[in-house]
């Protein structure tokens, strides 16, 4: 009799191995968003050689993955134009149904401490924003916080409807951009929200990238000491909480990031392009990527680490289908390192998207940035991109502008504004040889296009700055 139920035991345990259900990572489920008008990856697990049959409610064709030899299926399939809710039906050797789901754009909102700040945050434009925050056609994807040595698989966080209980944990520069493409789009918007506070950009990308490479190996140290809030380690985020979701199609991403890497602004260029690049291959696609310049703030160290690092953020304009938005004109202290003003950098963010991405015309989004200077007798002549009607100074004459000849010695500048550019100079320099502008820790200039965007700090030297 022992024998006996030791081998029905052995059958059942086989039986129940065989038929193993089918399961999701976090990403696909219930209210969640898929992209538009392309092709999505849907994926999970079930036994090897199983037949997951997927039937989405927008097609009348029925899809076919099969388990592999390491309990994984991923299929790819077509997607309509905005719409739904929809149901998507999976069909093994047991079936499951993801109910409410949408068709839109998918955004993912990257970063620190100031693309995490939210009304529970204490940002109060999101909390006056709360109870007015209910709308269905706008999903949330919030990623938990999670380090790892190695990539994983998953991730913990789940789709929520945006109601005002889910807004006030979300991003608020995420909900005010997601709220304005939603509004002048028309189609339901998903906003995945991945970042920690504190971070460095190096743990927000694959460790390999940092440690095979000497120059930013070599800053790691600079920066690095243990902190109690967040990670330090080169991959552990990207590992836990950006690896997982790379299977999920989006349209793009924004991010806010780097004042954690001021102390080694000198590595930040080739730091973030490398992010950049690291996570669009790990899409397999160009994402566009549109980033927040930081913010004046006398946090920084030295003199000019905040100036260098936003020196360096511009640089990374080089690299295609890239965007930033300027903010310096948003701060009203600049021993707060946290600005409260977040809804007007998520409406830039979603400005530069409408323009650049969804081709809406009308809207200014681009800051000026320098172009080049023309030196004529003692005057210097900038010139910028991206201007539209031409430029203005608010408040008074325009500020934040330095002078120098050959001595390297700058002086404040005496400044004319003619049309688009700015003629700049001192009575004390005959010959100009650089200017610049509002580059250092906290300066607030009130240079703007006519339409209201602030001019971008700069400097037309590339002397060495000791920081």
């Amino acid at each position: 009799m022992y024998k006996i139920n030791v081998v029905l035991a052995f059958i059942m345990c086989i039986g129940n191995v065989v038929k193993a259900e089918i399961s999701f990572p976090s990403i696909i489920g219930t209210h969640m968003v898929l992209q538009q008008k392309t092709s999505v990856t849907l994926w999970g697990w079930c036994d090897p050689m199983e037949e997951v049959k997927i039937k989405p409610g927008w097609d009348t064709v029925t899809y076919t993955a099969i388990g592999d030899n390491r309990a994984n299926w991923k299929i790819t399939i077509p997607t309509p134009a905005a719409g739904g809710p929809y149901s998507i039906r999976f069909t093994g050797y047991n079936t499951v149904t993801i109910e409410d789901v949408l068709i839109g754009e998918v955004w993912l909102c990257g970063g620190q401490s100031n693309m995490e700040f939210s009304a529970n945050k204490g940002i109060k434009q999101a909390i006056e924003e709360a109870p007015n925050a209910t709308n269905t056609s706008i999903r949330f994807f919030y990623v938990e916080k999670a380090s790892s040595d190695v990539l994983q698989n998953n991730c913990k966080g789940e789709w929520k409807v945006c109601t005002p209980a889910d807004m006030k944990r979300f991003s608020a520069i995420g909900y005010f951009f997601g709220k304005k493409l939603q509004e002048q789009l028309n189609v339901p918007v998903g906003l995945i929200n991945a970042n920690w506070g504190g971070t460095p950009a190096e743990v927000w990308l694959p460790a390999e990238l940092v440690e095979q490479d000497s120059l930013l190996k070599k800053s790691k140290g600079k920066l690095w000491a243990s902190a109690e809030w967040w990670p330090v380690q080169p991959g552990i985020s990207y590992n836990a909480m950006i690896y997982p979701i790379s299977n999920y199609t989006l349209a793009g991403v924004t991010w806010y990031q780097g004042e954690s890497n001021t102390d080694a602004a000198f590595t930040y260029q080739q730091l973030f392009a490398t992010l950049i690049n690291s996570w669009r291959q790990a899409w397999k696609k160009e994402l566009p990527f549109y980033y927040v310049q930081i913010a004046p703030s006398s946090h920084y160290k030295g003199q000019y680490t905040g100036a260098l690092l936003r020196e360096a953020q511009a640089k990374c304009l080089s690299l295609p289908n890239t965007g930033m938005v300027v903010v310096h004109d948003l701060i009203t202290d600049i021993n707060d390192i946290h600005p409260q003003n977040k809804k007007d950098v998520g409406l830039r963010l979603a400005n530069y998207a409408l323009s650049a991405q969804y081709h809406q015309t009308g809207i200014p989004y681009k800051s000026p940035l320098y172009k080049d200077m023309e030196i004529k007798g003692s005057k210097a002549i900038i010139h910028f991109t991206n201007v539209l009607t031409g430029i203005k100074s608010v408040n008074g004459s325009p500020s934040g502008f330095l002078i120098a000849g050959n001595d390297k010695i700058f002086l404040p500048a005496d400044v004319k504004i003619d049309g688009d550019r700015v003629i700049v100079s001192n009575k004390n320099i005959k010959l100009p040889v650089a200017v610049r502008f509002a580059f250092n820790n906290t300066d607030i200039p009130n240079l703007f296009t006519n339409e209201g965007l602030p001019v971008a700090s700069f400097r037309t030297d590339d002397w060495e700055i000791i920081p």
